[in-house]
């Protein structure tokens, strides 16, 4: 199929390029946290998510838009097909930046990190037996143990969506309030990383002036990293 545009007779007038800037991008980095956590199993693969008119990118938060024509090395493309050539040439490959996040969050290990990339490049086991300087029966270990997480990943997302659905709530949903994502850049999780929406309230209301001004700062660690988070949003 192919995806390029002929924009004399396409119906769609307006033109954007590929190669714009993202103005502020780190703000956009910050907002788009709660889509990349919120987004479903085939918008992470996929690398972007629909709003309306509107195609974001997941990683970054850089926005298409439905209707306009962009051009990305000297051709035309319609937005859904320049959000996947965006994340090809600025991203890689969403499997690429989700094996490079903290294993925090993917709960790899390093060593399995390694392994998969290789697996990604669809060289034998012996070659990446011989890469790695192991046997081959520990790629084939590799193999059996990723293949018993994939099926505890598959289960776990179908227990937490049925209980979703049987409570009409997410697990993050408190009685007052929400338990709030980390970051996905975040290095480390831990008690720090626990804060509700009423709390994070509560903190820019005493350490933070309407204008984005810092009142003082804070000398507790939690309510550091929810101002720090604050004076991002306001840069």
């Amino acid at each position: 199929m192919n995806n390029k545009i002929d924009i004399k007779k396409s119906n769609i007038k307006s033109v954007d390029t590929e190669n714009k800037d993202i103005k502020n991008s780190g703000v956009l980095e910050v907002k788009s946290n709660e889509i990349f956590w919120n987004s479903t199993m085939e918008e992470l693969k996929k690398g972007y998510i629909q709003e309306g008119d509107i195609i974001k990118c997941l990683i970054c938060g850089k926005t298409f838009q439905n209707g306009k024509v962009y051009r990305i090395d000297e051709e035309f493309y319609e937005s859904w097909k320049a959000a996947e050539l965006h994340i090809q040439n600025t991203h890689n490959s969403m499997l690429e930046y989700l094996l490079n996040m903290n294993g925090i969050f993917t709960g790899v290990t390093d060593a399995q990190r390694e392994v998969l990339k290789l697996f990604a490049e669809g060289i034998s086991d012996k070659e990446i037996a011989s890469r790695l300087g192991v046997a081959t029966s520990t790629i084939r270990n590799h193999r059996y143990k990723l293949r018993e997480k994939e099926k505890q990943a598959k289960l776990y997302l179908a227990m937490m969506e049925l209980l979703n659905e049987s409570t009409n709530k997410k697990i993050n949903k408190l009685e007052e309030g929400i338990i709030c994502d980390a970051h996905k850049t975040a290095t480390t999780l831990d008690d720090r990383f626990n804060i509700t929406t009423e709390e994070k309230l509560q903190v820019i209301q005493n350490y933070i002036n309407e204008d984005g001004s810092l009142k003082r700062y804070p000398s507790k660690e939690k309510k550091k990293i929810i101002v720090l988070e604050q004076i991002t949003r306001n840069f």
